[in-house]
């Protein structure tokens, strides 16, 4: 039986993740030698250590947006922290909700509507990510909003826009991906709010 694109993408998308993950791990695990042997102090040696953190935390976050989903749970543990460690230092910060492991083809559609509603909120603002039985409902908010109609009108209805930017793959996969698990998708926004529902 052949795979299907989106999976093929899937799987390509986990093994990349993958084989980044573990050099940007051993560049943690040279910062933690070096501060054992005394290399405390620095700007430079923090700036690496942020900037490994990030990347560790995009990866992680990339793996599960764009990686091969499957049937496991991703505990609220591994969530929140690496939300907190993709979103250290700028102006957009995360309000996940749910409580508990949620199941990991939730995740992907959660993650990839997640940022759909960060390029509507440049300016900083908050991304909520509530989850209610089945049913799940990302909102984005900000008192300062950039939408581009095409691509929020096009996921409305499922539909890519043609010529679509990679910063903007996340509105093409989405539609796939939820069609894909058997959910539709809802969008709705305002001048301070957007939403994404599945």
């Amino acid at each position: 039986m052949g795979t299907s694109n989106l999976n093929l993408a899937g799987l390509i998308g986990s093994r990349i993740c993958h084989d980044l993950i573990s050099p940007i791990g051993a560049i943690g695990n040279g910062l933690e030698l070096l501060e054992m042997r005394g290399a405390h102090d620095g700007l430079e040696l923090d700036l690496i250590a942020r900037s490994a953190a990030q990347a560790r935390a995009r990866i992680a976050f990339y793996r599960l947006a764009f990686g091969h989903g499957g049937d496991e749970y991703v505990p609220r543990r591994e969530i929140v922290p690496l939300l907190d460690d993709l979103l250290a230092g700028g102006r957009l910060v995360c309000d996940w909700v749910p409580d508990g492991p949620c199941p990991r083809a939730g995740v992907r559609l959660a993650f990839l509507a997640f940022m759909c509603c960060e390029t509507a909120l440049p300016y900083g603002g908050t991304i909520r990510v509530a989850r209610d039985g089945e049913d799940w409902r990302v909102t984005g908010e900000s008192g300062r909003l950039r939408i581009d109609p095409a691509l929020w009108s096009a996921l409305a209805e499922g539909r890519v826009v043609s010529g679509i930017a990679p910063a903007q793959v996340q509105f093409a996969l989405l539609p796939e991906v939820a069609r894909d698990q058997g959910r539709a998708l809802s969008t709705a926004w305002d001048d301070g709010a957007v939403r994404i529902g599945f």
